[in-house]
């Protein structure tokens, strides 16, 4: 299977080796967010919609989306405007991140922050939690569904929450547990990168109503997150069309507006509480 996710792994697996040499598990243990109390995500999707920011510097698929915003402008641009949470991205070789951009922004957010990163050793749950991250991404893809309940025990027990990001049905089934907090609908491919918002319309009525409904990739109008709130979605990953534009953060705040105005003004909106 050639794509770019096996590609995006493999060179994962070497990376890992090598950081557990330099910081090994107890240095991440060691480490004062290792023991800060987790700020929930969950807690704040469960009573209202919002949207969760991310910053993004490039991506395979795009290369340099934005190479002039900082990771703490950004950020703290997106607090203010209103973001239910934050996402940082700490994948160097394909996305730009690292593990200093989080950090960065996690000591100037109150909010709940998102480890943006591909997770395939119990190494680096606990570096997640190191870096004092308080919501886990997990991706079916690149995961046996045994290797992801190990990953998701750990978090769980650390504190963490967690997010299980699907793109399909069949990883859907497979891989949900009852440690995971959220589902994440990726509506981009991850071997083609190819996105289509339908993933998200169709995955929505077979996801169960224990878990919050997320969904990530390609969102960019009001009538988007409209659309996906009307079926249960309460969260929603954006960040490349907010990175795209000159103020990121200004993105934010006239979407989410617009989202607002236009939802209060439908009067057969059942999830209008925002």
């Amino acid at each position: 299977m050639n794509d770019i996710l096996t590609t995006i792994v493999a060179h994962k697996m070497e990376e890992v080796a090598a950081r557990k040499k330099i910081n090994p598990q107890h240095y991440w243990e060691a480490q004062p967010y290792f023991e800060k109390q987790t700020i929930s995500l969950k807690a704040t999707l469960q009573h209202q919609a919002g949207i969760i920011a991310e910053y993004k510097r490039k991506s395979p698929s795009k290369g340099v989306i934005n190479a002039e915003h900082t990771v703490e402008g950004t950020t703290k641009g997106y607090e203010k405007a209103g973001a239910v949470a934050v996402s940082v991205l700490t994948d160097e070789v394909f996305f730009g991140g690292s593990s200093e951009d989080f950090l960065k922004a996690r000591q100037i957010l109150t909010l709940p922050m998102l480890r943006k990163d591909f997770i395939i050793d119990p190494y680096q749950v606990y570096e997640t939690k190191g870096l004092g991250a308080d919501i886990m991404l997990l991706i079916a893809a690149c995961l046996t569904p045994e290797t992801c309940n190990e990953l998701a025990e750990i978090a769980k027990k650390i504190g963490l929450e967690v997010l299980l990001e699907v793109h399909n049905s069949e990883e859907l089934h497979s891989h949900l547990n009852p440690l995971v907090d959220f589902v994440g609908v990726n509506n981009r491919n991850l071997k083609t990168f190819a996105v289509d918002l339908n993933t998200s319309v169709t995955l929505a009525t077979e996801i169960p109503a224990t878990y919050i409904k997320i969904s990530e990739s390609g969102l960019q109008t009001a009538q988007d997150l409209r659309l996906l709130q009307n079926l249960g979605y309460k969260g929603f990953l954006i960040g490349e069309s907010f990175m795209k534009t000159s103020a990121p953060a200004k993105a934010l705040q006239e979407l989410w507006q617009e989202t607002i105005m236009k939802t209060k003004t439908n009067p057969h909106h059942k999830h209008a509480k925002f």
